[in-house]
């Protein structure tokens, strides 16, 4: 029978969700078989088979509509086949696998008379997938995530799918509120394009947490120990204030953390909620607790199974004591203290177990630590992997333990400190340990990951100090993987040029000594009136030189490091400005009225040549950032093994670092020098160690003063029109430092840690105190004035030492004559003249008296480079010092 399929209301529902419909037949011809009269109703006999009708054997299936599938795969995926029955199941189910293939974006099955169509309308094909909206979370985070890529066949649920997986990934982001709306742009050959078009909405911040049942601690100190925090004004840096799924997981092991510290043994978490608000920007998060009593410990002792161990010895050094509060963080210590010291002892796989004895009784909680029996291990075999430019040996040489030694966990975490401490792999390297071939024998295992070591770098910046500075350095840390460092760089600024040449090599014919050498040219221009926009340059010192330096270690910790320098030093004046023909012999000199005592002290060209030795101490834990240890150093310098220049210079400096305060880093340095000149130069107020070779101090060294801003000075003072003279800095004719022989530095820092987000961005606060002096120069004699209507000045003040005064006009002495006309006994004779505004020149800073800074200063790691700011205040100060109260540096590099 042809017609159409009638199918039952449920069927009908099915195949419209599935977007297929079954449609009615057309009549075809058949054969004469099928058109006989139909036999006379027999009479009934018992169970007769059924017949079917010749109509509703599928004669032939025809595909209509498809394009890029064949009709051998389409019908493959249904159960309709020829020669078989035609009935309604069959073809319900045929739509149902159809629609499960998810090919096509419409389908139908039809039946005329035995011959059955399938029609068909494939799904297009995916041209591009298009993000729309999205400014929080870049294309390269979301197109990963989103599995419907081009030239894939486009489905309703694999766009589905990527709508709740971009969703997800911000509500990774914490933002809860974000929407993706798919839309599908139709393109020719059946092709289009899938746009997402995304709605990021606010973050979702955390806008309050309630803890309920606390009694013993307030809200407050409960909320500081987890890492979720409220939002607030004061949080717009932190990245903890959005809602995270797994840090409110993670809050739950901390306040539970916290109590157990504490003591409160049974505490619990009951329940923790987290409520979106209606608006889907805050949340609200609700912790339910229960304290329970606090605990105290009771008998706390050491059973050792070690032969090594005396356990009544160890119980007697244990930290916690009968009565002492519970401390579940001092037992972890305590389990990780003993762990150490038996693999100190070679007992590499040695199992502490604390065993507990609670009494709620009494509320003791009481302790036995147990080393449990273990072999002692010895090492098998040290195996490198990884490192394709550096070679094996610059591994091996940090190992501080060979094959055959017997185990000891403090060399495996020395090594892997100096592993680390290369800088050529991996921050979060760690010694493997593996078990060998046999239970007393173990692998240490270096598996690195090795990073670039080459630096190229072109920068340029703008400092406080310094104005413009371009620089340009090239650098190779692991040359050739030797673990060697060449390098060259040249600096350019106002007041100062650079070239250096290194190399080092620090193990010298493969064994533990080190050595190197630098080649460098150094330009510097000394300046006058520091306070002043309008700095003139008064001299210039040119050095070329070099130095080789040899080290040999001591001690795990501690070396010594033998140098030798060589330098010729240049030091000159303009003699357009500075110098003046006094004799008349056409001859110019150096005229101390118009350069200073000191400067035409400096000028001429010297050579030093300089032998030290420098004995120095490091236990930090890192050498580019020390966040705990010790660390030291003494140095001597000797110049006078030829050359023309005689001194002994001693350097000392220590450091401490402490982590403390969960984050914070604590750190005091101290710093001090002396030099003591060897060549004894004649003259009145004339110091044994030249102007170059003395110490400076100021800015960077330390902060709140501008450079060389501390220490002896020269200044000279204009007059106002009553003959008073000015103090103001910004008035001074010059002011220029000359340094000192002795100096000491001391600072006390504190770096604030910030949340995760400041982290990210590089940011390091810090507060600090710094205290220091430069002293001890021979303080310049003061002169008589020799010019007409000039003053015999020898008073001294309080605020230095008064050195000369000048008036409008003077005329330089030459030769004298035998008749007075002055008063003096000697009468001078005018050879050349020149007006000079009068002036005051005064000595001034030659104090130890401390001076102090306090400050609060930013190190920040920008995309354009290091910035450093400081914010200081100078809490003691000796007159003639150079305070700033702002300062800040910053370096592009492109």
């Amino acid at each position: 029978m042809a017609g159409e399929q009638h199918l039952k209301p449920a069927a009908r529902l099915a195949l419209a969700l599935l977007g297929g419909t079954i449609l009615a037949g057309m009549p075809v011809s058949v054969s004469a078989q099928d058109t006989a009269p139909p036999a006379a109703q027999p009479t009934p006999q018992p169970a007769p088979q059924p017949v079917v009708p010749q109509q509703d054997i599928i004669q032939s299936i025809t595909v209509v509509g498809s394009e890029r599938l064949e009709a051998p795969t389409i019908l493959s995926y249904i159960g309709l086949r020829v020669g078989e029955p035609y009935t309604q199941a069959d073809a319900d189910q045929a739509l149902k696998d159809l629609a499960a293939t998810e090919l096509f974006s419409n389908f139908s099955v039809r039946n005329d008379n035995g011959n059955v169509v399938i029609n068909v309308t494939e799904n297009p094909v995916v041209n591009r997938i298009i993000l729309e909206g999205n400014k929080r979370i870049k294309n390269d985070k979301i197109l990963p995530e989103i599995k419907l890529t081009a030239r894939q066949i486009f489905t309703r649920s694999k766009v589905r799918a990527d709508v709740a997986r971009i969703i997800e990934l911000y509500k990774r982001q914490g933002r809860f509120a974000a929407t993706v709306e798919p839309k599908m742009v139709e393109l020719s050959q059946n092709r289009v394009d899938i746009v997402f078009e995304i709605s990021e909405g606010p973050k979702s911040k955390v806008r309050q947490i309630n803890i309920i049942g606390n009694e013993k601690f307030s809200d407050g100190d409960l909320r500081s120990e987890m890492v979720t925090k409220q939002a607030r004004l004061t949080s717009f840096l932190s990245s903890n204030t959005s809602y995270d799924p797994d840090r409110l997981a993670f809050d739950q092991q901390k306040l539970r953390q916290f109590y157990l510290t504490e003591g409160y043994a049974d505490f619990r978490v009951v329940s923790a909620v987290a409520e979106l608000t209606p608006d889907k920007r805050d949340f609200i998060i609700t912790y339910v607790v229960e304290e329970g009593e606090r605990y105290k410990f009771g008998d706390v002792k050491v059973e050792s199974e070690l032969r090594d161990f005396d356990s009544e010895r160890m119980t007697e050094n244990l930290r916690m004591k009968t009565g002492d509060w519970y401390d579940a963080k001092s037992v972890e210590d305590t389990v990780e203290q003993l762990s150490e010291l038996a693999g100190t002892f070679g007992y590499a796989f040695a199992e502490v177990q604390p065993n507990f004895d609670r009494s709620q009784e009494d509320l003791t909680m009481g302790i036995t630590y147990v080393l449990r029996e273990a072999p002692r291990v010895y090492v098998e075999r040290l195996d490198v992997n990884g490192n394709t430019l550096t070679q094996d040996k610059v591994l091996r040489r940090e190992f501080r333990l060979a094959e055959g030694d017997a185990f000891n966990s403090l060399q495996v975490k020395r090594t892997t400190n100096r592993i680390k401490s290369l800088g050529f792999f991996q921050e979060n390297f760690e010694v493997e340990q593996k078990p060998g071939s046999a239970p007393d024998r173990i692998i240490l295992e270096a598996n690195v990951e090795e990073q670039p070591t080459g630096e190229l770098q072109l920068s340029a910046g703008f400092s406080s100090i310094e104005s413009f500075i371009l620089s340009g350095s090239i650098r190779q840390r692991n040359f050739r993987g030797r673990g060697q460092t060449v390098g060259a760089s040249v600096n350019y600024s106002r007041f100062s040029r650079s070239f250096n040449l290194s190399f080092s090599e620090p193990y010298l014919f493969d064994r533990n000594i080190s050595a190197g050498i630098d080649l460098y040219r150094r330009d510097f221009n000394s300046f006058s009136n520091l306070s002043s926009r309008n700095r003139d340059t008064t001299f210039s010192q040119s050095t070329t030189g070099g130095s080789l330096r040899a080290g040999v270690a001591l001690t795990e910790f501690m070396s010594l490091i033998g140098s030798y320098t060589f330098n010729y030093d240049q030091v000159t004046l303009d003699e357009r400005t500075f110098f003046l023909d006094l004799d008349g012999d056409g001859v110019a000199t150096c005229e101390p009225l118009r350069a200073g005592r000191f400067l035409c002290d400096a000028i001429g060209n010297r050579v030093s040549s300089i032998l030290g030795a420098t004995l120095a101490y490091d236990a930090t834990d890192s050498r580019f950032r020390p966040t705990r240890g010790r660390a030291a150093s003494v140095g001597v310098e000797f110049a006078g093994l030829g050359g023309s220049v005689r001194y002994v210079r001693v350097r000392a400096k220590a450091a401490q670092y402490y982590n403390v305060f969960n984050g914070f880093i604590l750190s005091f340095t101290g710093e001090g020098g002396y030099i003591k000149g060897l060549k004894d130069r004649e003259g009145e107020g004339v110091d044994d160690v030249l102007l170059t070779d003395r110490f400076f101090l100021g800015e960077p060294q330390m902060r709140g003063f501008d450079i060389r801003g501390v220490g002896p000075r020269v200044i000279r003072r204009q007059f106002d029109i009553d003959g008073v003279p000015l103090t103001d800095p910004e008035t001074y004719l010059s002011d220029d430092a000359i340094g000192g022989n002795t100096y000491y530095l001391a600072r006390a820092e504190l770096e604030i840690p910030l949340g995760s987000g400041a982290r990210e961005l590089g940011l390091r606060p810090s507060i600090y105190v710094d205290v220091g002096a430069l002293f001890n120069v021979t303080a310049p004699e003061p002169i008589l004035s020799p010019f007409p209507g000039g003053i015999s000045i020898q008073d001294r003040n309080a605020a230095g030492e008064l050195l000369y005064l000048i008036p409008a006009t003077a005329t330089t002495p030459a030769t004298p004559t035998t008749s007075p006309n002055n008063g003096m006994g000697t009468d001078y004779a005018p050879i050349i003249a020149f007006t000079a505004p009068p002036f005051q020149e005064v000595f001034l800073g030659n104090s130890a008296s401390p001076r102090v800074v306090v400050g609060v200063g930013v190190n920040w790691n920008s995309p354009f480079g290091p910035f450093r700011i400081d914010f200081t205040h100078a809490l003691r100060t000796v007159e003639g010092d150079d305070t700033k109260k702002f300062s800040f540096n910053v370096g592009t590099q492109f």
